[in-house]
């Protein structure tokens, strides 16, 4: 793997080196192993396949987090499709969040097929790695499902104004705040940055997930109609609001990336 390293943690992206385990019941159906891994927590369910999930969490202030508040739909995730799950740490401002996921992503593809997931910032940082990997000419997963992304942090979409009434957590004015320093002094059009403003062409067939009463949601209908014009299979899911999105993310991710990891597989 060579000297690859992760971001602010300085941790290594080698994800043989892990340095504890802990066996977990998950969704009252068997068990998994959630490691403790250098680049953030592995999850292994039982007779785990050779595909690997990469799923990078997030929130839509720009904070980069921590992984472990992922771990439990990581869990179910793993269940439902067999697969390792890998929840990686990352910087909190660009480019060095991007670098970080893609040091752990050349890790997991080395490792074998990999399917590639995000929420908010983090789908955010999947759809950009996807245009870099496409512009690298790099191999780049089998698929990849994208929930309440956020994808353009120009921040102009009218449904960040619409929708603010619809969540009482959310706060414009901090989520401006957030943007200007996770881009630090990056043009907002960078399409590393805001893949929303990048060429689609080429890239894996998607999934999006997103509420109808999400500030978010035209970020996801603007990038699933960019996708499908660029001819990417493109499998968009608008939901009534968060609470009837949230109960079947899980299965309709393991879905899509059951039928889609096959289906790249030689």
């Amino acid at each position: 793997m060579g000297d690859t390293r992760v971001g602010a943690t300085g941790a290594s992206a080698d994800l043989t080196d892990v340095r504890a385990d802990t066996d977990r019941a998950a969704a009252g159906d068997g068990r998994v192993r959630v490691e403790s891994s250098p680049v953030g927590p592995i999850v292994r369910p039982p007779d785990a396949s050779d595909l690997v999930i990469l799923y990078l969490h997030g929130d839509r202030q720009l904070s980069s987090g921590s992984p472990e508040s992922a771990v439990d739909l990581a869990e179910r995730l793993a269940l439902r499709t067999g697969a390792v799950v890998v929840c990686p740490r990352y910087r909190s401002s660009f480019p060095g969040a991007l670098d970080d996921v893609h040091a752990v992503y050349s890790s997991c593809q080395a490792r074998g097929p990999v399917a590639l997931a995000g929420e908010r910032l983090g789908a955010g940082l999947a759809a950009s790695l996807l245009v870099r990997l496409r512009d690298m000419g790099a191999p780049e997963p089998d698929c990849a499902v994208l929930i309440s992304a956020l994808l353009d942090l120009t921040l102009d979409a009218p449904s960040l104004l619409f929708n603010a009434a619809a969540d009482p957590g959310f706060d414009i004015d901090e989520l401006r705040l957030h943007a200007a320093r996770f881009a630090g002094g990056a043009d907002r059009t960078n399409p590393l940055l805001s893949p929303l403003h990048a060429n689609l062409h080429g890239l894996p067939p998607l999934q999006l997930l997103v509420a109808g009463t999400d500030p978010l949601l035209d970020d996801s209908l603007s990038f699933a109609a960019r996708a499908a014009h660029s001819g990417v299979t493109v499998d968009l899911r608008v939901r009534p609001d968060a609470v009837s999105l949230h109960p079947e993310s899980v299965t309709a991710m393991a879905d899509f990336i059951q039928a889609w990891a096959r289906a790249a597989r030689p």
